[in-house]
């Protein structure tokens, strides 16, 4: 029998009332491994009223005190490493490698946290005006919360809770249905690093429980990532009910591969940041855009080779250079965007479809994909397919290019591969994209700067980690203060100025 998962509630596991519940599968095999309950409206009112419960004396705790708690955690991260890439692979899919960094990035996140006292100090100035000082504050908002993809079930949920719980807000977390196993290990760690009960919950669910969660009268803020559909939605309802919410949403990131690009680097630099993680990644860079003739057919030659000796396996074969994808659904959607492309014109050099594991022929495998002479008019170039599919746009100049990225819906990553100092620089500055790597296929930014895209790769004014989740998590207070000498003969009825 498939293992019950749980929620998390209050400082410990609970069932959840709503009698729901969702298949959490091994995608090695396909066979359900596990099920998950689905949160009704009353199971995430639970949740919130933990957290609104513990907020108080949370947010009353010094800013060092609850760093310490971010520091314990953060070794209880680095203890059980293993067991966390281990449990990750077995849901999600990924080799334990690749499981393994989504952990580490998350954790960074959790580092930066830890300098919580410094990034949360305010602004003061002295002599503003006669005798008038003026003062900042950042304070917390209250009960928050974070929705959270499938893609990447460690460290996502790290980059939202880590910062908000550190400014001295209380949390709940909605992860992804299909592999909910690693949140819910993460916050029993949390607690285990000593933060009191409530301040971080796990509430499972699906659409009931985003609703709730965004209806509900005492969470402050959302952060989401996602699909671009759903972003659209979980900003515009937050707005309708005055929650303040960031979204991150889908990508389709180009890689420019100029002529005197170094080839060999670019050939290695594609094979991993196209079919890592089996592309499940929304900053993959599923786009190759050779500038040139002969530049795109030595890209041609060379990666083609290179994509057919690829190993795709199960996850905790250290060998595979990738695993399955997450769900038999959505190997399906990547398998039918496959055929889109073959069917609108692209030129199919490697089809990855069809491929079986011996010994795991249920699972949910898809082999590396190669296309050529697409073009931005197609379905499957618009899209975002999300999975190990590497498409080939060629350009005639660096601005026919840059024009791709620039002038597509998404606008999350984007990278340059070449020698000249001067073509960066200028493609840095007037791409239209929110995070530029130049000679860095996945340019995720470290956690001490801030992670977010544009256009419809986001619907938030506010990124992720950084001094920018700082910002979001907290609301700033402004005081302006005089300590009068004692005289009340000089009275003013007009608006105060510092003359």
């Amino acid at each position: 029998m498939p293992r019950k998962l749980t929620h998390f509630v209050n400082g410990k596991s609970c069932a959840g009332q709503s009698g729901r519940f969702s298949d959490v599968f091994d995608p090695n095999t396909g066979a359900v491994q596990a099920q998950t309950p689905l949160a009704s409206v009353d199971d995430v009112a639970k949740a919130v009223a933990s957290a609104k419960a513990a907020f108080p004396a949370w947010a009353a705790l010094n800013p060092q005190r609850r760093a310490r708690v971010m520091f314990r955690f953060k070794a209880l991260l680095e203890e059980h490493m293993d067991e966390l890439a281990a449990l990750l692979s077995r849901e999600h899919g990924k080799v334990v490698a690749d499981s393994r960094g989504d952990v580490q990035r998350g954790m960074e996140v959790i580092e930066f946290a830890c300098g919580i006292p410094h990034l949360q100090k305010g602004e003061y100035t002295e002599g503003a005006g006669p005798g008038i000082d003026v003062y900042s504050l950042r304070q917390p908002l209250g009960v928050v919360a974070g929705i959270t993809p499938f893609n990447f079930p460690a460290m996502i949920p790290m980059w939202m809770f880590g910062v908000a719980i550190a400014c001295g807000n209380t949390f709940v977390l909605k992860p992804s249905e299909k592999d909910p196993s690693v949140p819910l290990r993460l916050a029993e760690l949390f607690m285990e690093a000593g933060a009191p009960a409530g301040v971080l919950n796990v509430i499972n669910g699906d659409k009931i429980a985003v609703d709730a969660l965004l209806e509900h009268e005492d969470v402050k803020a959302v952060s989401f990532v996602g699909s671009s559909d759903i972003a659209h939605y979980v900003s515009h309802t937050g707005a309708q009910n005055g929650t303040r919410v960031q979204a991150m949403a889908g990508a389709k990131n180009h890689g420019i591969i100029m002529p005197d690009a170094d080839m060999d680097q670019v050939v290695r630099d594609f094979l991993g940041a196209a079919f890592g993680s089996a592309g499940e990644r929304c900053m993959a860079l599923p786009v190759a855009v050779p500038v040139g003739k002969d530049t795109a057919d030595e890209f041609i030659k060379r990666i083609t080779p290179e994509i057919k000796k690829l190993k795709v396996g199960i996850s905790t074969d250290e060998s595979a250079h990738y695993g399955p994808v997450v769900t038999a659904a959505h190997k399906a959607r990547v398998e039918n965007y496959i055929a889109m492309c073959e069917k609108e014109g692209g030129t199919l050099l490697v089809d990855g479809r069809g491929l079986s594991v011996p010994g795991h022929e249920g699972g949910f495998f898809i082999g590396p994909t190669l296309f050529d002479n697409v073009t931005a008019d197609m379905t499957s170039y618009r899209d975002e397919i999300f999975g190990p599919v590497l498409q080939v746009v060629r350009a005639g100049t660096l601005e026919e290019a840059a024009a791709l990225p620039s002038n597509h819906q998404y606008g999350n990553g984007v990278a340059i591969f070449t020698r000249n100092g001067l073509a960066a620089r200028e493609f840095a500055a007037k791409v239209q994209v929110g995070m530029v790597g130049i000679n860095v296929p996945i340019p995720v930014p470290v956690a001490y700067h801030t992670f977010g895209g544009w256009k419809r790769s986001a619907f938030a004014d506010t990124n992720q980690h950084g001094t920018e989740g700082v910002r979001f998590w907290t609301k700033i207070k402004t005081i302006t203060q005089r300590w009068p000498d004692g005289s009340v003969d000089d009275q003013s009825f007009i608006i105060p100025t510092m003359e």
